[in-house]
């Protein structure tokens, strides 16, 4: 069985949309379930989480609609204000809402050491005291915050998104490596293999450094806490579902059948609880 943890739906909205640029055309559309769906059945992934891409409320109640209607998503990381003064009374009333499995904050896109603010650690915080997960989405020049935030707080259940962005396009790797190093020593941050093809770049793919990548990812890590996404339709700028997933099979060859069942499914299932 094949998850994919990290998939995005969206209508699209030049406004609310600013950072698909005219160079990314090919995602400057409407993606939801009804074209996800195709490669579903083309590739044999079973189901999928979808994964907020919009910071408001009203972007977690389009996912939770969706997934309603589309029984094929398994689970929602929606997006909520973890320093809004209601935020108990919101995680709360979520409580009944079964497919919302977590929150993601769009922290790539805030200054450095936002992850660090004392009243985002308290939110983060209120997270775990709900059963929540927290998805980690940073640039691999912050990735300091990230270990820094699991420092803070051991106990909370992180997912690195996307391996933490390495730069493939300089390859400049030494502070990506020193901070995976350290964050993959919390036993409870797990990471996302995902969203590799649109590091370098877009126009070549490069798989001898991508492997590479995964084998310092996989040797940190170890096989019981990485997970498989493909971040579609975003990972269309770099490539095609169906390549990224064979590329990602040919590494795991190595692995065992079990092992890669963890990989391409179990890690999901006892990560988000599907």
């Amino acid at each position: 069985m094949i998850i994919d943890s990290h998939v995005h739906f969206w209508k699209f909205n030049p406004l609310r949309d600013s950072w698909i640029t005219n160079e990314m055309n090919v995602i400057r559309k409407d993606f939801l379930p009804k074209d996800f769906s195709f490669y579903l059945n083309e590739n044999q992934v079973e189901c999928c989480i979808v994964v907020q891409a919009d910071q408001s409320d009203e972007e977690t109640s389009f996912l939770l609609n969706l997934a309603k209607e589309n029984p094929f998503i398994k689970g929602i990381v929606g997006w909520i204000d973890l320093i809004s003064e209601k935020l108990e009374e919101s995680l709360q009333n979520y409580q009944s809402e079964k497919l919302i499995k977590g929150f993601r904050h769009i922290a790539e896109g805030e200054e450095m050491g936002f992850l660090m603010r004392k009243n985002v650690i308290n939110g983060i915080e209120k997270l775990h005291q709900f059963n929540y997960t927290f998805d980690i989405l940073l640039r691999q020049h912050q990735l300091s915050d990230a270990v820094k935030l699991s420092e803070k707080l051991p106990e909370q259940p992180f997912i690195l998104d996307h391996c933490g962005k390495p730069d493939l396009k300089t390859n400049d790797l030494r502070d990506w490596k020193d901070n995976i190093s350290e964050l993959a020593k919390n036993p409870n941050v797990y990471c996302k293999v995902s969203g590799l093809l649109t590091q370098g770049n877009w126009n070549l793919i490069d798989e001898k450094s991508i492997f590479d990548n995964l084998d310092f990812i996989f040797s940190h890590f170890g096989i019981q806490r990485l997970v498989f996404g493909s971040d579609w339709p975003v990972m269309l700028l770099g490539g095609n579902y169906t390549f990224w997933l064979e590329l990602i099979s040919k590494y795991l060859s190595q692995f065992s059948k079990e092992e890669q069942e963890l990989f391409f499914s179990g890690n999901a299932v006892k990560f988000y609880n599907l």
